[in-house]
């Protein structure tokens, strides 16, 4: 490989890098061309890029990025694939549930929202991150339950017992 292809190897990493906000390192190494080609087909079903880069212009790519990769400068070492999603937890789904099949694919850290995790001991705080759509829905969940409650108070005779009140405070104040 000479300079101009690894200048332009560079160059599209640190776009791509700068573009995402969630990149997951992952070693594949020992993986069958078999098991390899399934995962990048189900990265390709979920919206995700998979893609091995050596580690020097990942390295180069990542300082250029603008953004503080320099935790996860320490994983970059023996064959390193890159996960790019625009979902927080999805690589890391799709990594555990690849681990159940498989053992040759291993976390070695994640870039999530400006924060770096470190290991393969990190996958399940990973899995547990909501997406934006999740925490959206939560949100949603808790602005309804208090109207909920008042609706099924008011259709289950709770609308009698509310107009008696009304009546009898109005009776009261006169």
């Amino acid at each position: 490989m000479n300079r101009e292809e690894k200048k332009m190897i560079i160059d599209d990493l640190t776009a791509t890098l700068k573009e995402s906000g969630i990149v997951y390192l992952v070693n594949p190494e020992g993986m069958t061309v078999e098991k390899s080609n399934i995962l990048r087909r189900k990265c390709y079903d979920k919206d995700m890029t998979f893609r091995v880069v050596k580690n020097t212009l990942l390295q180069k790519a990542m300082e250029a990025s603008e953004k503080d990769f320099s935790p996860l400068f320490t994983e970059l070492k023996g064959t390193t694939g890159v996960l790019i999603s625009s979902v927080p937890n999805g690589p890391a789904k799709l990594i555990k549930e690849f681990q159940k099949t498989s053992d040759k694919l291993v976390l070695k850290g994640a870039y999530v929202a400006e924060s770096c995790y470190v290991g393969a001991d990190q996958l399940e705080n990973l899995v547990n991150i909501k997406s934006r759509e999740e925490l959206i829905a939560d949100v949603v969940a808790l602005l309804q339950s208090p109207m909920k409650n008042v609706v099924s108070a008011l259709q289950n005779n709770g609308g009698q017992k509310v107009a008696g009140l009304v009546k009898a405070l109005e009776e009261r104040n006169k």
